[in-house]
């Protein structure tokens, strides 16, 4: 049954052989970006697709019309960045019309955040995360290639000015790069009503990932642990991807992302438009549906439901394990939504 607001039972398009229920939709509204980040995009930059070869907005919204209206409750809106897609404050504001769809998220790298923020909340945004590997300006030039860190602490300080609670931040941990400065994100969330979530680097095309650059969760935590030795762990939901602790009397929360040393595949919730409009049921999976070709050939809602729920219906019980990811072709991370 569909928890709290709903006697429908969910859908089974949205269900896969495992009985995992797919409520929570991940759309990518580009594949540009403003900065050039290590982990996410080869050096030499990526083949972008075509504009005309991309999800227009009226094909975006069709797409979330129909999975909200098979049990999808949360959207989150991804890139690229997705900040930079002209069209954003209405794809939002189209969305909030949805009924039965709770939550409008987006993950943006901050660059234009605190420009946008008042209209974003207005248009009905919910929830921000945002990109920040590194605390040292310096530094963190180094890992985007571009300047731009004071431009992402104001859009972090005004999203928590503007009663955001919690503002999420996403750092992708990397030995020899930033694995130094856990310390120091920690003891962000002091002040701040922050969640930093650790995420453990993952293997992507072109960004020269090997395994003698991931920081596991557990190296990560005993580090943590030797500076604050009695840490609190915080109950999570049931499809919730971070495991999450807090430091007594802190305001804040911290995380971590285990894709790697201990996934969460049993308990998965999440499905992937990409934003050429490709449906992928599984981050680290190379099997792709594209939904834009469906939609252009004219197929009814019935026609796409049915793809759709052929593609949910394929989901592996989990992903290949690090070592097989690590070998296997997949997009780039900004060609994905990340």
């Amino acid at each position: 049954m569909r928890p709290d607001n709903s006697l429908l039972p969910f859908s089974a398009i949205l269900t896969d052989g495992f009985g995992r229920r797919h409520s929570y939709l991940r759309i990518s509204l580009t594949e540009k970006c403003n900065l050039r980040c290590q982990y996410c995009m080869p050096e030499e930059g990526v083949k972008l697709t075509s504009r005309a070869q991309l999800l227009s907005t009226l094909e975006v919204l069709t797409l979330a019309r129909l999975f909200v209206q098979e049990g999808v409750e949360k959207i989150r809106l991804t890139g690229g960045e997705p900040l930079i897609r002209p069209d954003v404050l209405d794809i939002i504001s189209e969305l909030r019309k949805l009924e039965g769809l709770k939550t409008i998220a987006v993950t943006t790298n901050g660059m234009n955040l605190a420009r946008l923020l008042p209209k974003l909340k207005d248009a009905g945004l919910d929830l921000i995360n945002i990109s920040l590997d590194s605390l040292v300006p310096a530094k963190f030039e180094f890992i985007v290639r571009r300047k731009g860190f004071h431009k992402v602490m104001e859009g972090i300080d005004r999203a928590i000015e503007m009663g955001y609670n919690p503002v999420k931040v996403n750092c992708v941990v990397m030995r020899g790069l930033n694995e130094d400065e856990l310390l120091d994100f920690v003891a962000l969330t002091e002040k701040k009503p922050l969640e930093v979530r650790f995420i453990e680097y993952m293997p992507f095309d072109g960004n020269k990932w090997n395994f003698k650059k991931m920081v596991s969760y557990q190296e990560m935590l005993d580090h943590i642990r030797q500076q604050w030795p009695n840490l609190e762990k915080l109950q999570t939901g049931h499809s919730d991807t971070a495991k999450t602790f807090k430091v007594h009397g802190f305001k804040g929360q911290f995380g971590f992302i285990t894709s790697m040393s201990d996934h969460f595949c049993g308990s998965c919730n999440r499905l992937r438009i990409t934003a050429d409009g490709s449906l992928k049921v599984c981050l680290f999976g190379n099997s792709e549906v594209s939904l834009r070709d469906v939609l252009r050939s004219g197929a009814s809602d019935e026609e796409l439901l049915q793809i759709i729920g052929g593609a949910v219906g394929k989901k592996k019980k989990q992903h290949a394990g690090m070592f097989s990811i690590s070998q296997m072709k997949n997009r780039p991370m900004i060609l994905i939504g990340g």
